[in-house]
C-alpha cells in the first residue's frame, strides 16, 4: 500500500518546472515534510548515463520506438529503485520533474507515436503507478522556447538542447496534449506559467496545501 504522496510537473520546454521543483521542495521541507525530488530521466545511475543521450543534441537521429524505449527503460528504473520505495514511508511527498504524461504528450501528440500503446509501456514500466497529482504549468510553445534558449547550459555543460532544436510545431502539439490531458483527468491541476516566478509558486503551494 502507498502511504506516501506522489507529485509530478509537466509542461513544455522553458516552462519554469525546474524552478518551481526547486521551490517546492525547500517549501515543504520548511514544513517538516519529507521531500524526495527527481527528474525524469535521471534519478538513478541508469537514468542519469542515458540522460545526455536523451536531451543533448546528437548527430545521429533517434527513432521515435526507441527513444520511447529509452524513456521508459528510465522510468521503469526510478519507479523501482527510488519512487516506490520512498512513497511506502508514510508521510514522504515525492516530487518528479516529468512522468508517464511528457512520454504521451512528446512522443505521442510530438512524435506520433500510437496513444495507446504508449498508456501500455507506461503502465508496464510504472507497474501502474499514478501521479496522486500532476501540476501543469501551461505556456506557450514559443515564449517556452524563448525561455529555453536562456538555459539549455547543463550542469555538467552539456547543452539539453534536442527538444529545443525541433520545429515549434512540434512543441504546439506537445503543448495541445497535455492541455488535452488535463481535461480528462482530474490529478491535474492547471497553472498558467507565464506569471512571475513568485505568484505561480504561491499558487502552487495553495494547490499542495490542500492536498497534503
Amino acid at each position: 500500500m502507498k502511504h506516501g504522496f506522489f507529485i509530478t510537473f509537466e509542461g513544455v520546454e522553458g516552462c519554469g518546472k525546474s524552478t518551481q521543483v526547486s521551490l517546492l521542495k525547500t517549501y515543504l521541507g520548511s514544513l517538516g515534510r519529507d521531500v524526495v525530488a527527481l527528474r525524469e530521466p535521471g534519478g538513478t545511475m541508469l537514468g542519469e548515463a542515458v540522460r545526455p543521450i536523451l536531451v543533448n543534441s546528437s548527430k545521429e537521429p533517434i527513432d521515435p520506438w526507441a527513444e520511447l524505449f529509452l524513456y521508459e527503460a528510465c522510468r521503469a528504473q526510478l519507479v523501482k529503485n527510488v519512487i516506490r520505495p520512498a512513497l511506502l514511508k508514510e508521510g514522504t511527498i515525492v516530487i518528479c520533474d516529468r512522468f508517464i504524461d511528457s512520454t504521451i504528450a512528446y512522443q505521442g501528440y510530438g512524435r506520433g507515436l500510437d496513444l495507446e500503446d504508449i498508456a501500455d509501456m507506461n503502465f508496464l514500466a510504472t507497474g501502474g503507478l499514478v501521479p496522486d497529482l500532476t501540476i501543469l504549468l501551461d505556456v506557450d510553445a514559443e515564449a517556452g522556447l524563448k525561455r529555453a534558449s536562456a538555459r539549455m547550459d547543463s550542469a555538467d555543460g552539456l547543452r539539453e538542447d534536442r527538444f529545443e532544436k525541433e520545429a515549434v510545431e512540434f512543441h504546439r502539439k506537445v503543448r495541445q496534449g497535455f492541455l488535452e490531458l488535463a481535461c480528462v483527468y482530474p490529478r491535474f491541476a492547471l497553472v498558467d506559467g507565464q506569471r512571475e516566478i513568485p505568484s505561480i509558486h504561491k499558487e502552487i503551494c495553495g494547490i499542495i496545501n490542500d492536498k497534503v
